[in-house]
């Protein structure tokens, strides 16, 4: 068999199938800093325009804020481009140490590991820490790099309701006879926008002597009165044992994440977590720019304080527009659509009215689940919010979706 015969035609007749399906995702080219407004390229080769950013993980506006920027610029020139290595043989500088001990205060942890990445974070911690003999026990609704650090992990695997805590109870009783139960949730739930339960899991955690993980990521920064994430705005600092999260979304948006928490915990993925043990350090000039952003979300809470405001003012104005909502109290709002062409075409038709949010459908939601999922900003100015919700009631009334709910848009489109 060679590539130019079957290989390839079957390849082909996948991609068609995902086209066809109203599936295939595009990639917009971005012409300038990430920020509130961005210049677009859209369709390819089109000229670039001006847009308002409504999907993006920038939460605290940080993605180019000129004090992060500058202490980027000094750490590449006083550190270097890259480590060239790992961090066990020669790639741990001071200042990654140093990042891991502000992390560490600020989480209200015992210790904190840096990766590079959440994902990697998430694919590393599992393995390194638990096995047969023990059983992971997470929210149905967890985030996707969750779900494959898991699989990599020979602990047996169960999952419980989304945010039901008589179900969890009911899988903490029932695996009663496991080494280590541990409960898996996201802070904030990516997709949804809503948040974990946790002082309900932590007190669950403690009456039945089992371990909670928690991922932060879309938290981390700006959930709580300190930003410090979702353990902060549940009470429960101090009693989550393992943390992972990402400077890749509010912590101004490049990458890296880590491991925080108990520190026996994080001590056992700094020796046997394999995206650590394998992985470059995170590069010098993006620990100075996070040492920055540390600094900026301590000083004061002004950003995380205006994000909340411009969640609210959102939320309220798609709602009176008569967008299908999902409930929820953080910067995540989805609106609503269930048909994946639906969501492609009314992304086009926000973009052509200067608003970017982008459709997200099957694999990334379960079918029947589609949505614009709109994230607000600190960088928002209320001239934006306004302009964005008269984009979506000007295009949920071509639609013909204003006022309707699932069971209406499902009859008139269809999944």
């Amino acid at each position: 068999m060679s590539w130019e015969t079957k290989a390839r035609a079957h390849f082909r007749a996948e991609l068609d199938s995902i086209r066809s399906a109203g599936l295939f995702k595009e990639e917009r080219v971005i012409r300038s800093v990430q920020g509130a407004e961005i210049e677009v390229e859209y369709p390819p080769g089109a000229p670039p325009r001006k847009v308002i950013n409504m999907c993006a993980n920038n939460y605290l506006g940080l993605s180019s804020h000129p004090e992060v920027v500058r202490a980027a610029h000094a750490g590449l020139d006083e550190r270097g481009y890259g480590m060239s290595s790992v961090r066990f043989i020669c790639g741990t500088q001071d200042i990654h140490h140093r990042l891991e001990r502000r992390l560490t205060e600020f989480l209200g942890t015992e210790d904190t590991l840096l990766f590079p990445s959440c994902m990697d974070a998430n694919g590393g911690v599992f393995e390194a820490c638990f096995g047969e003999q023990d059983v992971l026990i997470a929210d149905r609704l967890v985030h996707a790099s969750i779900v494959d650090g898991m699989r990599l992990c020979k602990a047996m695997q169960d999952t419980f309701k989304h945010s039901d805590m008589a179900h969890l109870e009911e899988k903490l009783i029932e695996h009663a006879g496991r080494r280590f139960r541990v409960i898996v949730t996201d802070g904030v739930f990516s997709m949804d926008g809503d948040l974990a339960r946790l002082d309900a899991i932590a007190d669950l955690a403690e009456r039945h002597d089992a371990l909670v993980f928690l991922d932060d990521s879309h938290a981390t920064g700006f959930i709580g009165k300190k930003g410090r994430g979702t353990h902060e705005h549940c009470g429960v600092v101090g009693r989550i044992d393992i943390i992972t999260t990402t400077l890749g979304k509010a912590m101004g948006g490049a990458s890296g994440g880590c491991v925080s928490g108990r520190r026996e915990l994080v001590e056992m993925c700094r020796q046997r977590a394999r995206p650590y043990l394998f992985s470059n350090s995170v590069a010098p000039e993006i620990v100075a720019g996070a040492l920055q952003v540390m600094d900026l979300v301590s000083r004061s809470t002004e950003r995380r304080d205006r994000l909340e405001e411009n969640a609210a003012y959102w939320r309220k104005g798609l709602s009176e527009a008569g967008l299908d909502l999902r409930p929820g109290d953080s910067p995540i709002v989805p609106v609503m659509l269930y048909n994946a062409k639906l969501a492609q075409e009314f992304s086009r038709d926000l973009f052509q009215e200067g608003i970017y949010g982008v459709g997200f459908f099957f694999p990334v939601v379960p079918k029947g689940q589609a949505r614009i999922r709109t994230q607000l900003s600190a960088a928002h100015e209320r001239r934006h919010l306004d302009l964005g919700i008269a984009a979506f009631r000007k295009v949920g009334a071509k639609h013909g979706i204003l006022g309707l709910k699932r069971k209406e848009i499902l009859a008139k489109f269809g999944e």
